[in-house]
């Protein structure tokens, strides 16, 4: 009785000694995730970029005699101008639109202006919609005041959005050095990639890392370059056209293309207002221009995404929508790539074997 007293004593010394060595160990894990968390998603985006990037930066670093630090830098400098100016020049506009419509929305003092005599031609739609425009020039509470308080919502939503577009730019701009120090050294964030696969999976660790990161650089260049191209050109066609809000409009636009929806649904309504108010030069411009930016993707994403990423919409779509919702703009972008990849990778696992991605 005395010796199962000793061994029952022992145990429960080994499981509370255990118990106090997870509990520290957990403890540790949760304070060190609450440490970090804050550069997650921008760490993750940087090495989104820096595996986008990396044949570019090969073929600088080929161009500079093998100076790998020099084309790191070279290559995260060309990536802040070419991403940021357009950002620069739009921000302002995002912000100052978003507050303006809340502003002009919650005092009532927001102008519509009357609707072109066309508008009622339009076959179906066209009486209701110019009596509706109609209605929101003359009398703009009246006409909205059954969905006042959804637009009022949604105009909140928008104006936070719009306000946390400067966290959003400093948040590229760590991303972008992130991505800048992986390309510099490059080898060893292989090396550490290929390990962690191995240690993760095993013999097919190096297999799944070869396959995240071409599913990674396909969907960079395929779905979010094209994204980024087509809302950042169509907000400067709206810039240089006088649209209000171009900004905001862009915004707006690259999520709609990054959802794969595009931008049209954005492109049109703009296309009528500025057909409403400005010149005829001024419209035919802007409707060439448009035609011309909402087309490209027909041609940039089949040369981009590559052969065998085809990856259903929805994917795409629950990615992006709660990415952005979770993390705001770089969210967007980081969501869609992780949920791809994470697509991929399960899609390998249950073939028994990585897809070929070209």
């Amino acid at each position: 009785m005395n010796e199962v007293t000793q061994a029952d004593r022992h145990f429960m010394d080994r499981a509370i000694e255990t118990f106090i060595r997870i509990a520290l160990l957990a403890i540790l894990a949760a304070w060190c995730f609450d440490i970090v968390r804050p550069f997650i998603v921008p760490g993750l985006w940087g090495a989104i970029i820096a595996i986008g990037l990396y044949p570019a930066y090969q073929l600088l670093v080929d161009a500079l005699g093998g100076r790998s630090v020099l084309a790191a830098t070279l290559m995260s400098l060309l990536t802040l101008a070419v991403l940021l100016v357009p950002a620069v020049l739009l921000s302002d506009s995002v912000v100052g639109g978003a507050e303006g419509l809340l502003r002009g929305f919650e005092s009532g003092s927001l102008d519509v202006p009357p609707p072109p005599a066309w508008v009622s031609g339009i076959p179906v739609v066209g009486s209701y919609t110019h009596g509706l425009w109609d209605d929101a020039s003359n009398n703009l509470e009246d006409a909205m005041r059954q969905i006042a308080p959804q637009i009022k919502v949604a105009l909140r939503w928008l104006g936070g959005m719009a306000a946390g577009a400067g966290m959003g730019i400093l948040q590229f701009i760590f991303a972008i050095a992130i991505a800048g120090v992986l390309l510099a050294h490059e080898e060893g964030a292989r090396r550490a990639a290929r390990t962690v696969a191995s240690r993760l999976a095993g013999a097919r660790g190096v297999e799944f890392a070869a396959l995240a990161a071409a599913t990674v650089r396909s969907v960079t260049r395929g779905i979010l370059g094209v994204a980024l191209i087509q809302s950042i050109l169509a907000g400067l066609g709206w810039l240089v056209a006088g649209v209000p809000a171009a900004g905001l409009w862009a915004l707006l636009a690259l999520l709609l293309s990054t959802v794969q929806v595009g931008i049209f649904p954005i492109a049109i309504p703009i296309l009528i207002y500025v057909f409403s108010t400005a010149d005829t030069t001024t419209f035919i411009g802007l409707l060439v221009w448009t035609i011309l930016i909402g087309s490209i993707d027909n041609i940039l994403k089949p040369i981009l995404l590559g052969r065998g990423v085809e990856v259903p919409m929805t994917v795409i779509f629950v990615g992006a929508i709660g990415g952005f919702l979770s993390s705001g703009i770089i969210g967007l972008f980081v969501g869609s790539v992780v949920l791809v990849l994470g697509y991929k990778v399960v899609i390998a696992w249950l073939n028994e074997g990585p897809a070929a991605v070209g």
